[in-house]
């Protein structure tokens, strides 16, 4: 009984596969890549390029106005009600962000006329005086209300608005003169001048100092 016993446990030995150092052993790097291959197969895609996948091709910028209405108009035909009214509170609200800031006169949103520190400096030079040439718009309102009166009121009034356009054009050769010859001084090396430059300042001093745009930096007096 003790020999069958003895042979059993050393048939048992026998079949056991002994660990050797051929075996590799299994790391938790090769235990996770199993995991991640084993679902999908493949690696997961990064977030930027699932959501390009989603969107498509971007189509190409269009080259002419036309094409650019077209586009619009199919746009907002594939929109619904929503989402045409939340798009036109959208647009209203950077025109009036963009309008808020040309008004500050930040130079990024500014009129190519406007921009650069010499038409800035021009500005300036305009809205720290009181210029006769202010009155035009006021006077030609009266003007106009004057052809409803009587021909004796409407000949004095032409006879007055006569001589103060007289003195406009007077006074717009003088401040046409003494911007450039600030900016001059100012600016040395500046290639922005002549009667571009005086008109550029006349066409401001003609204009009712609230509806300026850019707003008025200085008032009245102040030092340039």
């Amino acid at each position: 009984m003790k020999l069958l016993r003895r042979g059993g446990s050393d048939d048992s030995a026998d079949h056991q596969v002994p660990a050797t150092e051929d075996s590799p052993a299994a790391t938790p790097d090769d235990s996770a890549s199993a995991k991640a291959t084993t679902g999908k197969g493949r690696p997961t895609p990064k977030r930027r390029d699932a959501e390009n996948r989603r969107r498509g091709p971007v189509a190409p910028a269009p080259l002419t106005a036309k094409e650019a209405r077209e586009r619009r108009k199919a746009a907002r035909k594939s929109q619904s009600k929503e989402e045409r009214k939340a798009a036109a509170a959208q647009r209203r609200a950077d025109a009036s962000k963009r309008r808020n800031r040309m008004l500050a006169g930040e130079e990024k949103y500014l009129l190519p006329r406007d921009r650069g520190p010499v038409r800035a400096y021009v500005r300036d030079i305009v809205d720290s005086r009181r210029n006769l040439v202010g009155l035009f718009m006021p006077l030609a309102l009266v003007l106009i209300m004057s052809m409803f009166l009587g021909p004796v009121v409407q000949q004095y009034v032409t006879l007055a608005m006569f001589v103060m356009m007289f003195l406009m054009i007077i006074e717009g050769i003088y401040l046409g003169r003494m911007v450039n010859r600030k900016v001059r001084e100012r600016f040395p090396d500046s290639t922005d001048g002549g009667f571009g430059l005086g008109w550029y300042a006349f066409v401001r001093a003609s204009q009712i100092k609230k509806l300026r745009a850019p707003l008025p930096r200085v008032g009245p007096g102040d030092a340039v």
